[in-house]
């Protein structure tokens, strides 16, 4: 075999081999995905297992004193912005590495050369995995405490002075969650509701319809399980627009984490008459998202002033109300109340995404 190109399949089997566990290790210790993890494993030995013939010779001829290129770095390779930058760096280096294998491979073994190829798409498809799981780091969504609904339904006053009061009570996002008005008045009221929320400083979420959160330029748009993928809605609102998903159980809030949520919606926590539901996660579901989910959780059903204290004691660090808020008499004070209860608790750190 030609000493030349073994030295080269050699060279980007140890970037390759070394860009797989930089991505498995993200998906292991940062992430917390099982399933990720599971398929890097997989992916790093299949790679070891198809190369494996070749680098038993390939070895014996690396020369790295003599290597003209192991001095060469540039200023980019020296800095990283934070994990997302070096998940994204790994995924192009591993690319980059295989596709080089590959055709080098085709002048030894063909065999292998399809072997690579194999593992090179499948490659794509777990960069792009990752990919969606970093999100920017100016979300301000991990700040959020008060999470309030806004219904006009429920709501003893117009609907825009109770989203007013509600602001001026504390809360740090609004949604508007209108699910009978046709296209044409949700998007007025939409934008009317962007307008207050900029105004003050807090966020504006649009209930289910992508759509209208992008003509109103809301902050961001809220998903059901039944609703558009998180994956289909980032192609349609952008990557700097926030999305949060609505989940009941653990597995979905692992795939709300890998589709790449900003947030997800925990619950129900407690019977609600504004959304009478057949099931109840309650607080014990609140609780495993505290202890294992990375991205911000919201609380969200039948919270009011009275239960709060007890998911407080979940870890859960925001709440997401209807009633307990839009259908007081004194909307300011509900959510300063509630308000109050959270700001004993720190805000939790975002970690890296």
């Amino acid at each position: 075999m030609p000493e030349n190109v073994l030295r080269i399949i050699d060279a980007n089997a140890n970037r390759a081999r070394e860009a797989l566990r930089v991505m498995e290790d993200y998906a292991r210790f940062i992430l917390n995905d099982d399933e990720l993890c599971a398929s890097l494993k997989t992916a790093r030995h299949d790679f070891a297992s198809a190369i494996g013939p070749v680098l038993h010779d390939a070895i014996l001829h690396r020369n790295t004193p003599g290597d003209v290129g192991a001095g060469i770095t540039t200023d980019s390779e020296l800095h990283r912005e934070n994990t997302g930058d070096v998940v994204i760096a790994a995924g192009k280096r591993l690319g980059e590495a295989l596709r080089t294998i590959e055709e080098f491979s085709k002048t030894l073994d063909p065999a292998i050369a399809q072997k690579i190829e194999s593992l090179r798409y499948r490659a794509y498809v777990i960069e792009q995995s990752l990919a969606q799981t970093i999100r920017p780091s100016f979300c301000h969504f991990a700040g959020v405490r008060l999470y309030v609904l806004i219904t006009e339904s429920l709501c003893r006053k117009h609907w825009f002075d109770v989203a007013k009061q509600a602001i001026e009570g504390g809360a740090d996002c609004l949604q508007l969650r209108e699910k009978n008005l046709d296209g044409a008045e949700l998007l007025k009221r939409a934008r009317q509701l962007v307008g207050l929320c900029r105004t003050h400083g807090v966020l504006s979420i649009i209930n289910d319809r992508a759509d209208i959160a992008t003509l109103s330029d809301a902050d961001g748009v809220h998903v059901g399980q039944d609703d558009l993928p998180v994956t289909e809605v980032r192609k349609l609102i952008g990557r700097n627009k926030i999305i949060g998903v609505s989940t009941h159980k653990l597995e979905q809030a692992q795939q709300a984490v890998r589709d790449g949520a900003d947030y997800i919606g925990v619950g129900p926590v407690f019977p609600s008459s504004t959304k009478p539901r057949e099931f109840l996660p309650g607080l014990p579901y609140a609780t495993q998202v505290a202890q294992s989910i990375r991205i911000p959780a919201v609380a969200i059903a039948g919270i009011t002033q009275e239960n709060a204290t007890d998911l407080i004691a979940t870890g859960i660090k925001a709440i997401a109300v209807t009633a307990a808020v839009i259908a007081q008499d004194d909307v300011r004070k509900a959510a300063q109340n509630l308000k109050a209860l959270f700001l004993a608790s720190p805000p939790p750190r975002q970690r890296e995404r």
